[in-house]
This record gives C-alpha cells, sequence and structure tokens, in this order.
C-alpha cells in the first residue's frame, strides 16, 4: 500500500463513521504562548478540550503535520541515527468532544488496524494505565474490560503514569490512555524473547504505533484533579511508523516517503544509499530536515535568530553540516530537494507547490550564508590550533578550550560535533564538560527570561468560554469579569483578567493589543496590553479591583486604537497596490501595526525600483482620497469568503466561517479579524520610509500614515533646509550636494598621497630605531596616522624586517587605534600570537580587539593609555 493510499484509508475509514475531515492545521502556532510549533494533532483542537470554544464538529479525523525539536518532545539529536525518529512528522488523529468514549475508539481502533490495513493481531499488544496510588488515580479498568473482549489478557499491558497517562502540561485536561504497540522482528527472534517483554524498552522494532487518549479529568495548578464537564476522545498514530508496517520495512526511512528524497540526493553526490554509516547518516538527515524546513516556510516561519526561527535555522544548518562533512556538499543543495519534495506531499499539501519557488529561494540564501560561516568557523578554529604547540605522537594531545568551543557554536553558528571532528583529525580533544557549562548558563538564562508562574483561575461564571469581543462596535462596554489570575514574569506579578464582553482587541494577526482601562468603584486600572491565549481574551494589569464579581467599565484608548486602525486599513490598500504594481504574485508574509507605523512583509523576488515605490505609494494614497467606505461582512462561510475573492494567508488558522473586510470589491478584499477605519479617507495620507530584503524572495515595507506621517515629511523638510543652509542656499541642492562630494573625493586623495608620504618617512625613522633582543626586532611606537594607514605602514616595514615584532598605536578623533603585528618565524617558532597579545594591550586603553596570529587590531575609548599600551608590549614579549 503505497503512503498516499494509506493516508487517505484512514481518512475514508473515519469518515464513514461519522466523523467531519478537517485540514492539517499550520505547523507553525500562532495564538498559544506555550508553543511555538504543533508537535501532536491534539494543539489544533486545545480550546475544545480546555472548554474556551465550541466545536462545530463532535466527530474529527485528520492528518496533522507536526514538528517535534524543543521543549519535553526534542528528537533532533536522534534523528537519523536510527530508524524511526523525525522532526516533521504526519499525526493520523480522531478525535470525540463529548460524543462517544473509550468503547468506540477501541473498537474502532483495532477494526482499522486489523481488519481494513490488514495487520497480524498476534503481532500486536495493547497497554492500558494501572493507577497510581501517589496521584491517587485509579486503574484504568474500563479500557481494560473493554479489550478483553478483543484480544487475549496475555495482549494486555498494564503501564505506568509516564507511559500511559497523557497531560497537555502542567496543568489543564488530562486522562489515561491506550497504547498499541506492534513487534516487528522476526519470527525467530519473537519466538526467542515475548513481545511484551520489549514494550516501551526502546526497542527500534517493538514500537508504539496508536495512542488512544481518553481526556475526562483537569488539573489544577496545585495538582488536584477535577472530572471535565465533558469526556474527549484523542488519538493520535504515526503515519511514517504505519507505512512503515505496512510497506513490511524495518525503517521508516526504507518507504516510499522517503525513497523519493533519499535516492535526489544519492544522485546530487553521486553516492549510493548504503555506501556507509555516516553516509547513510547524512542522507537520512537530508531527506528528513529538508521536510520540517519546507513546510515551516510555507507556513510562514522563516529561518532567524530568535524562538521559531532560530529553531528552523538549526535543522537546516544540521542537514547542511552533515552533507558538508559526510558526503562532500560544498555547495548549496537542500533547495534542490524543494521540488522532490513538492511533487511527492503537493496534492495533500498544496502550500508546497504553491509556494515552491518562495521555499527554494530562502532555502538557497540560508545555505549560502551558513557554508559562510562554516569557512569563518574553520578559520577561527584552525587560528586558535595554530597559537598551541601540537600534541606529541602518541601523546594526550591538546584540549579545545570548552568556552571557545561555546563560542564557536554560539557565536558563529558552528556545530559542536563537527568541532570534535576537526579536533580528532589533528589529535586534540575538546573539553565537553566546558561546553555544556557555558550551555547550560545560556539556556538557564533564556529559561529565567522566559519564566511564566501562573496561578490557577478564579472563576467567576463557569463555562462561559473565553469572552465576547465587541470592539467592532464600540469602544466602551459595561461588562463583569468571567476569570482572574495572578502570573509572575521576568520578576513582576501582573494580573489576566477575561471580561464577560470587551472592547478590547487582543494582539492577533499582526495587529497589536489594545491598552485603556477598567474603571471600577470610580477608579481606574490601566490595562497594558491584550492578548488571545487558548481562544481566551485576557486583560493584562498591573492592579485589580478588591471585588472582582462587580459590574466595571472597559474603556479603550481612542486615540491608539484609531491611529491602530488607520495603519491597519493601510496595510490592506497597500497589499493590494503592490499586487497591481507588481504582479499578483505578491503574497503578504507578514505584518506588524500599531499605532506609530506598520510594517508589511511580501513575496517579491527583486528590489522595488524608486519608480515602482513611488507608484505604490501614490495608489495608496489615491484610494485614500477616494474616501472609501468599508465594507464588512461576518460568520461568512470560508469557501464563500474565497469566492468573493477574499486572500487567505497560508498558516492562519480560520474558523468554519470568517470575517471579510473590502475597501472597494474590485480593489482590495480580504480575511481579517482586526480593526479598520470606517472610510479610507481618515487615513489622511500614506507614506513609504524604507523597502528592503528581509530574505530570499521576501521584501518588507515600511510606512506611516496620518500624523506620523506628516510629522516625518516635516522632518524631511527641515532636513532639506537645513542642507540648503549648509550649502549657501543653491537653486540645485542636487548639483550641489554633487560638487561637494565630488571636492570630498578630491580632498581625500590628497590626504592619502600626503599620508603615503608621511608614512614613507615614518617607515625610515622606525626602522633605525628598530631594537634586537635575541635575533627579534622589536618595534613599539605612537605613530599620527588613522587606522588604516597604519595597518599599511605596519604591512611595509613587515616585508622589509624579518623576524619582526611590531607595536604600533596612534590616536585619531580622540579614540585609541593599536596593531600588532608579527613575522611569520616568531607565529611558527615562538608560538606568539597577535590577538592573544592585541586582547591585552587593549585593556590599558579601554578597549577590546582581536585577529589572527600574525596580525591583530584594537580600538580604545581612552588614548591617554598609550603609552601604557606600548611599555606593556615591550614587557610581554622580553618576559
Amino acid at each position: 500500500m503505497d503512503f498516499k493510499t494509506v493516508r487517505q484509508t484512514f481518512l475514508d475509514y473515519f469518515a464513514s463513521r461519522g466523523h467531519h475531515i478537517v485540514p492539517s492545521a499550520s505547523m507553525v502556532m500562532k495564538d498559544d504562548p506555550t508553543l511555538m510549533f504543533t508537535n501532536a494533532g491534539m494543539n489544533q483542537f486545545k480550546d475544545y478540550f480546555l472548554g474556551n470554544r465550541k466545536p462545530s464538529h463532535p466527530r474529527v479525523a485528520d492528518t496533522q503535520k507536526c514538528l517535534r525539536v524543543s521543549g519535553k518532545h526534542n528528537d533532533l539529536e536522534e534523528v537519523g541515527h536510527d530508524t524511526y525518529h523525525h522532526t516533521m512528522f504526519e499525526m493520523l488523529g480522531n478525535w470525540s468532544f463529548g460524543d462517544y468514549f473509550k468503547k468506540e475508539a477501541i473498537e474502532w481502533g483495532w477494526e482499522l488496524l486489523t481488519k481494513v490495513y490488514g495487520i497480524d493481531p498476534g503481532r500486536l499488544y495493547v497497554t492500558v494505565f494501572r493507577g497510581d496510588e501517589k496521584e491517587g488515580l485509579a486503574k484504568d479498568q474500563e479500557s481494560y474490560d473493554l479489550w478483553k473482549t478483543i484480544v487475549p489478557e496475555d495482549r494486555i499491558l498494564f503501564g505506568s503514569k509516564k507511559d500511559n497517562f497523557w497531560e497537555m502540561g502542567d496543568a489543564g485536561p488530562c486522562g489515561p490512555c491506550s497504547e498499541i504497540h506492534i513487534d516487528l522482528r522476526e519470527d525467530k527472534e519473537r519466538k526467542k524473547t515475548p513481545g511484551d517483554k520489549l514494550v516501551n524498552v526502546g526497542n527500534p522494532l517493538v514500537i508504539e504505533i496508536w495512542n488512544l487518549v481518553f481526556i475526562e479529568f483537569n488539573r489544577q495548578a496545585n495538582g488536584k484533579l477535577d472530572n471535565l464537564p465533558a469526556r474527549h476522545v484523542d488519538t493520535g498514530m504515526g503515519f511514517e511508523r504505519l507505512c512503515m508496517v505496512l510497506q513490511g520495512k524495518k525503517s521508516t526511512y526504507d518507504t516510499d516517503i522517503f525513497q523519493s528524497l533519499i535516492a535526489a540526493v544519492a544522485q546530487r553526490t553521486g553516492v549510493r544509499y548504503g555506501t556507509g554509516p555516516e553516509q547513510d547518516v547524512a542522507m537520512r538527515v537530508i531527506a528528513d530536515h529538508v521536510r520540517a524546513i519546507a513546510f515551516a516556510i510555507a507556513d510562514g516561519q522563516l529561518p532567524s535568530n530568535i524562538k521559531a526561527g532560530y529553531v528552523i535555522r538549526r535543522i537546516l544548518r544540521r542537514a547542511v553540516r552533515y552533507g558538508y562533512t559526510f558526503l562532500d556538499l560544498k555547495d548549496p543543495f537542500l533547495y534542490e530537494m524543494i521540488p522532490v519534495l513538492a511533487r511527492l506531499m503537493g496534492d495533500a499539501f498544496p502550500e508546497l507547490l504553491s509556494q515552491k519557488e518562495l521555499i527554494m529561494n530562502v532555502t538557497r540564501e540560508e545555505e549560502t550564508a551558513f557554508l559562510r560561516t562554516l569557512a569563518t568557523g574553520i578559520r577561527k578554529f584552525q587560528s586558535y590550533v595554530s597559537a598551541e604547540p601540537s600534541p606529541s605522537p602518541g601523546g594526550e594531545g591538546k584540549v579545545i578550550n570548552g568556552a571557545f568551543a561555546f563560542e564557536l557554536f554560539d557565536t558563529f553558528g558552528f556545530p559542536i560535533d563537527l568541532t570534535q571532528l576537526m579536533a580528532r583529525e589533528k589529535g586534540w580533544s575538546v573539553d565537553m564538560e566546558g561546553f555544556m557549562k557555558n550551555l547550560e548558563e545560556q539556556k538557564s538564562r533564556s529559561r529565567q527570561a522566559a519564566a511564566v508562574d501562573a496561578e490557577d483561575w478564579v472563576i467567576l461564571k463557569p463555562g462561559t468560554g473565553g469572552g465576547k469581543f465587541i470592539g467592532y462596535d464600540t469602544l466602551e462596554s459595561e461588562t463583569g469579569v468571567l476569570r482572574y489570575r495572578k502570573i509572575r514574569s521576568k520578576g513582576e506579578d501582573k494580573y489576566q483578567v477575561v471580561l464577560e464582553q470587551t472592547p478590547f482587541y487582543a494582539e492577533s494577526g499582526g495587529q497589536v493589543g489594545d491598552r485603556g482601562v477598567l474603571i471600577a468603584a470610580g477608579k481606574d486600572y490601566p490595562v497594558e496590553d491584550t492578548i488571545r491565549e487558548n481562544d481566551l481574551i485576557l486583560h493584562i494589569l498591573k492592579k485589580i479591583p478588591a471585588v472582582m464579581d462587580h459590574p466595571l467599565l472597559a474603556r479603550v484608548d481612542a486615540g491608539k486604537r484609531i491611529s491602530t486602525m488607520n495603519n491597519h486599513t493601510a496595510t490592506h490598500l497597500l497589499h493590494a497596490a503592490l499586487r497591481k504594481v507588481l504582479g499578483t504574485h505578491v503574497e503578504q508574509k507578514g505584518s506588524l501595526v500599531d499605532e506609530n507605523r506598520l510594517r508589511f512583509d511580501f513575496t517579491h523576488f527583486a528590489k522595488m525600483t524608486p519608480e515602482e515605490i513611488e507608484a505604490v505609494e501614490k495608489l495608496v494614497n489615491a484610494k485614500i482620497r477616494e474616501n472609501i467606505g468599508i465594507t464588512e461582512e461576518r460568520s461568512v462561510p470560508l469557501e464563500k469568503a474565497k469566492q468573493m475573492g477574499a486572500m487567505a494567508l497560508f498558516g492562519e488558522k480560520y474558523g468554519d466561517t470568517v470575517r471579510v473586510v473590502a475597501f472597494d470589491p474590485d480593489f482590495s478584499v480580504e480575511l481579517c479579524g482586526g480593526t479598520h477605519v470606517p472610510a479610507t479617507g481618515q487615513i489622511g495620507i500614506f507614506r513609504i520610509q524604507s523597502e528592503s530584503a528581509i530574505a530570499a524572495g521576501i521584501r518588507r515595507i515600511e510606512a506611516v500614515t496620518g500624523e506620523k506621517a506628516e510629522s516625518w515629511l516635516y522632518e524631511q523638510d527641515h532636513a532639506l533646509h537645513a542642507i540648503r543652509e549648509l550649502l549657501n542656499h543653491p537653486k540645485d541642492v542636487v548639483s550641489g550636494v554633487k560638487n561637494l562630494s565630488e571636492e570630498i573625493s578630491l580632498l581625500r586623495k590628497q590626504v592619502a598621497g600626503l599620508n603615503r608620504s608621511k608614512a614613507g618617512q615614518l617607515k625610515e625613522e622606525l626602522l633605525k630605531k628598530a631594537e634586537i633582543r635575541d635575533g627579534i626586532k622589536i618595534i613599539c611606537a605612537k605613530v599620527d596616522l588613522d587606522a588604516e594607514a597604519m595597518k599599511d605602514l605596519g604591512w611595509e616595514i613587515r616585508r622589509e624586517l624579518p623576524d619582526l615584532y611590531l607595536v604600533l598605536a596612534a590616536e585619531h578623533e580622540g579614540k585609541a587605534n593599536l596593531l600588532v603585528i608579527l613575522s611569520d618565524s616568531l607565529v611558527q617558532e615562538k608560538k606568539l600570537n597577535a590577538g592573544a597579545i592585541i586582547r591585552e594591550l587593549a585593556k590599558e586603553v579601554g578597549g577590546g580587539g582581536g585577529g589572527q596570529p600574525h596580525i591583530a587590531t584594537a580600538g580604545g575609548k581612552n588614548p591617554a593609555g598609550i603609552p601604557a599600551a606600548l611599555e606593556k608590549a615591550r614587557k610581554m614579549l622580553l618576559s
């Protein structure tokens, strides 16, 4: 059964049993601060389990794209080395929200596996929760009794709380689970050791295939378990593992899901899969990682140095590094795998086809940048080892300092295992204890910065959801509190308050949350921010009223909201204008809208010309002057909205019904939950401040509207007026600046000529002053040159004097500049290192620096320390 048939068979089976088939949610999480990526099929249904939102269908099934590379589920370092771990994977699942429970889930699960897929029941084992006295949790007798009617009792195993009790987190919905495991070993092995002895002990051929979770409790922050008002079923089956079973393979990488990708890698490298363990691991890593990278980019997550973007960058770099080290791939190659992946999975996940060019361009740019980083890291490594004597043959060898290894890893993105590999090649080792100490310190700092300690909710009105947003129609409302809790974040106590109804817009879709006040008993309580979490609208306050169950008035900061609305509507007009001017390939890839400005990221593969920028700006301002009124429709079925021409963004989470916002149906129609102006004339004026690249094929426009645009224009006008005054009011400012620039260029050439002449004289003087000690020519002197001229002088002297120890210093524009240059003989034979020397000298001038073993430079803010630095340089050599 090929993988496409396996997937469709699962969906068809549950559709025939009354399940609504839903599309996969984005792999990149948007409104859940506890997760960066979807790591399980249940993530998109979390609000249903929490009771914050009511499901539109009591039974659903899907295949969900997931990513597990961080937090509790961190499989990254196993990926490629074993036969079944993956970063991105598909999770097949069926759910019941307060409808069927254990009986149906167990019977259907067994029927699908054994009758529909035809898996041998004699290879299957099931586990049930044995209970936990410490937690006060009873044995899951109900599941045991149900399984007894289907399988022999010796195939029902009791599992611990760790293996058979599922929890969403430290607090929240939870319940016992029943897992189905399969024994894939050869018959001879199965006779020797029964499969029940190998369940949940890490054997790669006796593995979990399906987990049936029965959610019936809610764990409070204090550990107490309460019964949920409705019981739910949440199942998850690894698609790749299921295909491995049905295709008779011992490794998921041997299935047709991965073999086309592995074949593409083999063709690219000329290395056959099966050549050797290192090459095979590298091929598996690449085949796995390219899927994670492509799906993340398609869902709107670009590689970066923070949060989710950093995770994707790490995955990409791991793949590049394996190709570089074990397959001799020294040029970008991952991007070439994207078309193969799109052909394989594009029918189930059309975003891979529609965004193929973007994914390829972003991937290629990231690869190119990291290959440069690898080259830089290798140079740094070589400089480090060249500064130390090589280990003697048969000796213990030298050790790479753990702090230096961490600097390579943290600052330059250089993988630690590559540092270890290069060290072994030279007979060195790496101080891994020191490296891990630095790594743990960094992780600890990150955890402390991100830690949020939340108390239990105080629920005043149970079962009322997450509050109703009424802010499209009003900025003020009388309301009451549904629930509130105290949190501690970054050492500060705050409160999260959920209101019955609220005019406050919660941060979403790039628009920042509203600020304002809650007024109770005549006293104002400022709302610092409004966010959305698990479908709850949370108002963030430093202080709350002493009595929370009385009515209060919620009032939004009108000035901030109006300015934000101006900018948000301007992004819609900008999006439409870009598509008119540049082409319909333009798609929104992100935005940030607040009261001060707007930022808009979009797909386009070239820098915009000044003429294009002007055309876009003119078109937006023309639409503003038309004063187009908003056309808004709420609760529109999603398919109908798309038929209306509304643009949906990949990676965004849409319900069955959506809000459609239009400013002229022939110009701008978008799906949007944000707040907008009643008519475009309110925006006033729109000005683009900058247009730049943020990734391959992704451009960014930053712009201002209304009063901010007016202030910015005044600033430009004042700057132009100041330039006119400085140029003595020329008729043509451009010509005046051009003439001044040409004059400056001429003067610079003259200065450079004078510096060369001065340097020539200085060289002769310094050569005469050279001091000789033990065959080393020592020059330590202060010169009257800028940093560049000083370096040129240093090179000239190095060419003329062998065995040279040269230290020059200069004061330029109130700062100190230092230079150390050493002859090769001093570096190779005397083991001197200019970088190490300059770091010591820089302390005397209040600065820092570095460089290579034979040349290094430094700067400092204390030129008065130059004499001490020069004296220190002499003493360091002589000692």
